[in-house]
Order: structure tokens, then sequence, then C-alpha cells
């Protein structure tokens, strides 16, 4: 596998991690991770990873900016990778 698609993998993985963590935190009324830095992650490659975490987890899910933001661009970081890497 060459260097974009491990970066692409990982960053996805982490942000379904944090998903997870995020929404843990969230039943347990504990310090949450702040929502700029999930959508950070989106941006910078994870979005189909969060994407994927937010409906396994159920969360994030009434906010309409995750609802439409993260599929959103999660459709165009797969178009991208397969244009462009592929």
């Amino acid at each position: 596998m060459d260097a974009v698609t491990i970066y692409f993998l990982a960053i996805n993985i982490v942000l379904f991690v944090v998903m997870g963590v995020d929404k843990y935190r969230a039943i347990r009324r504990r310090w949450r991770i702040p929502e700029a830095t999930l959508f950070i992650l989106a941006l910078v490659g994870g979005a189909c990873g969060g994407t994927v975490g937010m409906y396994s987890f159920r969360h994030k899910t009434k906010h309409w900016y995750f609802a439409v933001f993260f599929p959103l661009l999660a459709l165009a970081q797969l178009a991208l990778y397969f244009f462009v890497y592929k």
C-alpha cells in the first residue's frame, strides 16, 4: 500500500474511534471532545470514518450540520481518492 492509502485508512479509523470515545463520554457526562476537533478530523480525510462512527454509535445524528456535512464530505473524499489515486 502506498502512503496516501495508509493515511486515508488511519485518519478514518482515528475519527471512528474518536466518535465512539465522545459518545462514551457523553453518556457518562464527562468532558467532551469539541465539535471543532471532529470537523477538523473530518476535513483532513476522516469523513468516512466519522460518518460510519456517527451512525454506528448513534452520536451527533440529530445535529443537522453533522448529518449533512459528514456524508457529503465522505463522498467527496472517496471520489477524490479514487479519481486521483486509483
